[in-house]
């Protein structure tokens, strides 16, 4: 009996499978004799992973179901270790596309830049993008229901017909202005995408470039920015897309009735033609996420099927309302589609029959055949949204004018005194909110990049040091600021409209916007440098025309990029000029105490600013050095820690820390401030200073915690570590005060705020010593254990040397009064073995 029962059990699933193999051609016969007009590409991206393996099923079996016209194309992003192992190259129709998983430039890891990135690759090099009119990109989690074509959806060229993704709030806010010239084209959709082939080639490299640039924005990742709820940039690709598509002027025609998620209601008299399982959801007690099975392998394990859910009978008696009812439905048709294709698949693969099951027949019936056959739109389904762009009350009373993009640069030199600036001050960029891009300037020499080891510290531009004048040979590293600026200028792509420059001592606070600060074409902003007297006197009338017009300023510059473009030039030759003028560096006439020239790239900078006019205003609002005391009220927006600060006995002096390498030694940082809680609070203003300092140096030790985290260096807790040290216990010595001002005086190495060492207190050197001798004495302590563990092993092996001999005479001495006794063999030199009353050295082979 269960013989025979097996056999028509047989019989009936090869029955099926011609009878749907036969409907299957029959409908495929029925689209071909519908000829379309235009010819539609279907695209969708996914990797080489088990998770979108399934997922390529499920959109592939539906596709045919729904009798999707035109041809369709898997994007598959994957590395040339991932194709190794990969298996399911044969699962539709494919298109390899080089992985941008992890950024080739930036090392950032982002899967989702695939998408763009795979667009645009089968736009350039597959000959199939040459046969196209109309596209259609959909994402692999999803389950097509009836046929989507571009021009019956409403769809024109220019005019793009698009899901609604409602939750891009950035769209309304200043991530537009940031990201985008035409913040009022930007609109929030994604999912579907529908456009004319022309529309995506001009839109395609934007997208990818769109999503690079948003990535790297981690100041504007927050939820109140993006409507990430997890902040962390991952639907960075669908803001690449709006902003992309707002830059090339696409307007799309935005429908929220054509693709639904499971679990959502439809709306009545509508019908989705597309379901998108991207969130869980649940039928009663059942429940789906496809982030449960994300390393499922179970299109390759014959026979698994994803839970079974329960049947439309048993739904029908769960909801009286005829449109919860239907979302009922739907949750069961998404689930069954994506099963009904992992069946199929396991057949194509030549898995063994299944063994029969009420959930398998089901999935063969008509019953189910009829409730999931190919959709049609209606008339409501086809009505798109009236959107209307909501605006800020900033932009509502300044409506027509996006933010302009901004682009901040710093300069440094190959040095280890550099890298741990860089790292400070790349660090408090990215928690500034400070929009746009950030580059360091990296000044070295040929030689200097050799033994580099710092470039993956910040995005850099890689500049010839002209540390060295190579016409004059005249000294002077400070000349390296303006020269990599006009070097930048003229070898970097730059797509930004106001350029912020700063100094690699700074911490950056909150934003330097030019829009907060008023800053203009030919109305530069900077702070105030007052010791610039040379602004004053004879030295501005020797070294520019326009005396006048000479601004003491310096630290923190916002200038238009074309301002800059005419400027750079002329700061370089300024500075050329006026540190060759050696017989105007008295102080008198520059306010430099040192005479040295060191600060003629910043006479450089105010004189050629006066020689094109360029009047800055000057604000007393950004910049503070730690130590002064701030203003009331005032959010300074940089610390400028180029001073000796200090609170109480503690105290900082960036001079000091000239050659000590704090980036490479792992867990080395700064000595720590004292604690906020302990400071006196009598005197307000000394208050408010000490904390502002006491920030700086968190800032920076906080910068160096999460470098060397980055860096992966060992836990420092860790009982594994053979010698084991503490994160307190790595404070580096800095050089002593002699040699920071023997550097300073013969080889001028620093601006005149670094060269106060040299006029320091008596006390403030003592105190400086005391923090460095804890450091000092732990340093002293390793190099101890090394010699004793040196002299140890001398012990030892002198200990043996002499043993042997002595054993080696006394058994001469055997040989000759006791020559009777048993010889014995040993074979292991080393291990004493007793004989008699005597104990003998083994020292051959047992026979």
């Amino acid at each position: 009996m269960g013989v025979e029962r097996i056999a028509v059990l047989g019989v009936v699933v090869v029955v099926t499978m011609v009878m749907g193999s036969a409907w299957v051609i029959a409908q495929e016969a029925a689209v071909a004799g519908r000829e379309a007009p235009w010819r539609i590409h279907t695209l969708f991206s996914v990797e080489c992973q088990n998770y979108f393996d399934w997922q390529t099923v499920g959109l592939m079996h539906s596709y045919r179901k729904a009798r999707q016209p035109g041809p369709i194309t898997r994007l598959l992003s994957c590395t040339e270790e991932e194709k190794k192992s990969y298996r399911g190259m044969e699962l539709a129709p494919t298109f390899e596309v080089p992985s941008m998983s992890t950024h080739p430039k930036t090392g950032d890891w982002y899967p989702a830049i695939n998408k763009p990135a795979g667009v645009f690759h089968w736009l350039k090099h597959s000959k199939e993008a040459q046969n196209v009119d109309w596209v259609v990109i959909l994402d692999a989690d999803m389950i097509i229901r009836g046929p989507i074509i571009p021009w019956e959806l409403g769809a024109e060229k220019g005019r793009p017909v698009a899901a609604y993704y409602g939750y891009l709030i950035g769209c309304d806010n200043d991530l537009a202005k940031l990201h985008t010239k035409h913040p009022e084209l930007c609109d929030k959709v994604g999912g579907l995408l529908a456009m004319h082939i022309d529309d995506l080639r001009a839109l395609a490299p934007m997208w990818l470039s769109k999503t690079e640039e948003v990535r790297e924005d981690r100041a504007h990742w927050g939820t109140n920015y993006t409507g990430d709820i997890y902040g962390t940039g991952w639907i960075s690709e669908m803001y690449g897309y709006s902003f992309g598509a707002a830059e090339v002027g696409l307007r799309h025609k935005i429908n929220d009735n054509l693709m639904i998620y499971p679990g959502y209601i439809p709306r009545d008299g509508i019908e989705p033609i597309l379901m998108h399982y991207g969130l869980p959801f649940s039928v009663g007690n059942w429940s789906f996420s496809k982030l449960e099975h994300h390393e499922d392998n179970i299109v390759y394990d014959c026979g698994r099927l994803f839970p079974e859910p329960p049947y439309p009978r048993e739904v029908q008696g769960m909801e009286t309302d005829p449109n919860k009812r239907r979302a009922l439905f739907l949750n069961l048709e998404c689930i069954n589609t994506l099963n009904e294709g992992l069946l199929l698949q396991h057949a194509a693969y030549g898995c063994p029959k299944p063994k029969w099951s009420k959930y398998l027949s089901f999935l063969k019936s008509k019953t189910f055949a009829e409730l999931s056959q190919p959709r049609s739109v209606t008339p409501k389904s086809l009505q798109m949204m009236e959107v209307e762009h909501t605006q800020t009350q900033e932009q509502a009373n300044d409506p027509g004018t996006p933010y302009p993009k901004i682009h901040t640069i710093f300069s440094t030199e190959c040095s280890p005194y550099f890298d741990w600036q860089t790292v400070g001050l790349v660090h408090s960029f990215h928690l500034s909110g400070q929009p746009g891009n950030i580059t360091r300037l990296l000044s070295c020499t040929e030689e200097d990049l050799k033994q580099y080891k710092g470039h993956d510290l910040a995005p850099t531009h890689y500049v010839p040091s002209m540390s060295r004048h190579p016409l004059t040979g005249d000294w002077y590293p400070a000349i390296n600021k303006p020269a990599a600026v006009l070097h930048w200028l003229n070898h970097a792509k730059i797509d930004a409209e106001y350029i912020v420059i700063l100094d690699a001592d700074m911490i950056i606070r909150g934003p330097i916007t030019p829009w907060e600060f008023n800053a203009a074409r030919g109305r530069p902003v900077s702070t105030p440098y007052d010791y610039l007297i040379g602004c004053d006197n004879d030295l501005a009338k020797m070294h520019t025309r326009h005396p006048d017009a000479c601004n003491k300023v310096g630290g923190v510059i916002i200038m238009h990029i074309n301002d800059l473009r005419r400027f750079a030039l002329l700061w370089l030759h300024k500075t050329e000029e006026v540190r060759a003028d050696t017989a105007h560096w008295s102080r008198n006439i520059t306010g430099d105490v040192y005479e040295s020239g060191w600060i003629s790239e910043m006479y450089g900078y105010s004189f050629g600013a006066a020689e094109l006019n360029l009047h800055h205003i000057i604000s007393n609002e950004i910049l503070i050095y730690p130590g002064y005391v701030p203003a009331p009220g005032v959010k300074y927006r940089v610390f400028h820690y180029g001073l000796e600060f200090s609170v109480g006995n503690w105290s900082f002096d960036k001079a000091k820390w000239r050659s000590a390498d704090l980036v490479n030694k792992c867990w080395a940082k700064f000595p720590e401030p004292p604690d906020p809680s302990t400071l006196d609070r009598t005197d307000e203003n000394a208050l408010q200073r000490d904390l502002l300092s006491i920030e700086c140096g968190n800032a920076l030790n906080e910068a160096l915690r999460l470098h060397h985290e980055k860096k992966k260096c060992p836990d420092p807790t860790s009982i594994s570590s053979p010698v084991r040290e503490s994160p307190d216990s790595i404070l580096l010595s800095p050089p002593n005060q002699e040699t920071a001002s023997e550097v300073t005086t013969s080889r001028k190495f620093g601006k005149i705020e670094e060269i106060s060492t040299l006029i320091r207190s008596p006390d403030l050197k003592n105190k400086s010593r005391e923090l460095s001798q804890p450091a000092m004495a732990k340093e002293t302590f390793t190099s101890m254990r090394f010699w004793i563990i040196g002299l140890w092993a001398f012990s030892i092996f002198v200990f043996i040397t002499v043993m042997s001999v002595m054993l080696s005479s006394r058994k001469g001495q055997k040989k000759k009064g006791r020559s009777f006794k048993t010889k014995r063999r040993a074979s292991h030199s080393g291990i004493w073995e007793p004989i008699g009353n005597d104990r003998h050295l083994r020292s051959a082979e047992i026979a």
